[in-house]
């Protein structure tokens, strides 16, 4: 996936708009993780590329072929095998996980359960019961280890290596039931890595804190205070003050002012959007203080609610200025983009997941596997070479 010089470009979604970009996402996972079942079983059949084993099933390049995923036809590249024979002519052998993921009755109910942990034969063999070598859960074993591999990789991640320095959270919604909050840190040499996420139904108090549990055991921390930008929850706020009780909260200002924007008549956007970008773009906490009085001298009088949402924020949205480092920072500190970017920038992944099993592990395995693919895409953030001011300001006993 190329898309290292799209990451950098700012976008600005709505909660609804992030989550439903992030499930078409999804879709694409899944296909490609079709794509890696057929590699695997074309291993199994075969051996390793360079050193076949004597089954007597050969390679034989690949074709062009198409899947259904969700109910709609994709295109992927349909790696080949044949197998000799008595005659003289090897017969073409058609690969269980390319027949299963071309089943349209089939395919939904095969990945879903196959991506599950603890999916039985009996079970596969409900699903697809006259089909030779599904009936063994063969396809579903493949599903199983492709799927465990990316999360196991995801959640073997030592986090006790980097020196980070800020942390970023953000709630994305995949269902009507499950939303997903998901934990992105940053280092002193501003590389961007996905640490982790938890499923739930709401940014409750209690998923945010298993969060952080888990960051904090799998050893996340800071030779300094923490620099952490915060879509808003009280939620996500309180979990992270419990861990980092000295960190330093910055409110997401493409959050607030989205927010602000929906109890304001249209005609006051531009002038909001004006104002916030003052905000974003002011050095230092006088200056910061100063945009932020403008702010509220323009919303009094025009709607007491969106007045009410700005006052609601406090220090936390001039948290960062109130440090006094280079504004080369705010672009990619003084809001959660970096998450919602992410999946925002993947449109060449379109599609649908529809449903989230919460009963199952479905969502913990594609969402590891999603992540790990945005991950790949990252550069380092906007102005790092300025991190080391922001370490010197975060030292513990400066500032505040």
């Amino acid at each position: 996936m190329d898309d290292c010089n799209i990451f950098e470009t700012l976008g600005q979604v709505s909660s609804g708009e992030a989550g439903v970009i992030f499930r078409n996402f999804l879709r694409g996972s899944v296909r490609q993780m079709i794509s890696e079942v057929m590699a695997e079983e074309v291993n199994e059949l075969c051996g390793p590329k360079h050193h076949p084993n004597d089954s007597g099933y050969v390679r034989a390049g690949s074709s062009p072929g198409r899947v259904l995923v969700d109910g709609e036809r994709e295109e992927v590249v349909r790696p080949r095998v044949r197998q000799s024979t008595q005659s003289a002519k090897p017969r073409e052998v058609q690969l269980a996980s390319y027949r299963a993921a071309c089943d349209p009755e089939q395919l939904t109910g095969q990945i879903i359960q196959a991506l599950a942990s603890g999916v039985s034969t009996r079970e596969i063999k409900n699903v697809k019961p006259n089909s030779p070598g599904v009936s063994k859960s063969n396809v579903s074993r493949h599903w199983q280890h492709v799927g465990q591999k990316f999360v196991d990789e995801f959640r073997n991640k030592d986090l006790s290596k980097p020196n980070w320095v800020a942390l970023m959270l953000d709630g994305i919604r995949l269902s009507k039931d499950q939303l997903a909050i998901v934990a992105l840190g940053i280092t002193s040499e501003g590389v961007k890595v996905v640490l982790d996420f938890e499923l739930g139904s709401s940014e409750s108090a209690e998923v945010s804190k298993d969060l952080m549990r888990r960051l904090t055991k799998r050893g996340f921390s800071c030779e300094q205070r923490l620099y952490a930008a915060l879509d808003g929850s009280d939620a996500l706020r309180l979990a992270v003050k419990e861990f980092f009780p000295d960190s330093v909260v910055q409110r997401c200002l493409v959050h607030k002012e989205r927010n602000i924007r929906s109890k304001l008549s249209k005609k006051h956007w531009g002038e909001l959007a004006r104002l916030f970008k003052r905000l974003r773009e002011v050095q230092g906490r006088d200056a910061a203080l100063e945009a932020v009085k403008e702010l509220r001298g323009f919303l009094k009088g025009k709607n007491a609610e969106s007045l009410k949402s700005l006052e609601e924020a406090g220090e936390d949205l001039t948290a960062l200025q109130s440090l006094d480092v280079p504004n080369t920072l705010h672009r990619s500190l003084l809001s959660t983009n970096a998450i919602e970017n992410s999946f925002r920038n993947t449109r060449n992944k379109l599609g649908r997941v529809t449903r989230f099993r919460a009963e199952t592990d479905q969502a913990t395995r594609w969402l590891s596997f999603a992540l790990l693919e945005v991950e790949k895409g990252f550069r380092r953030i906007s102005g790092y070479k300025e991190l080391p001011e922001l370490i010197a300001a975060l030292k513990r006993g400066a500032g505040k």
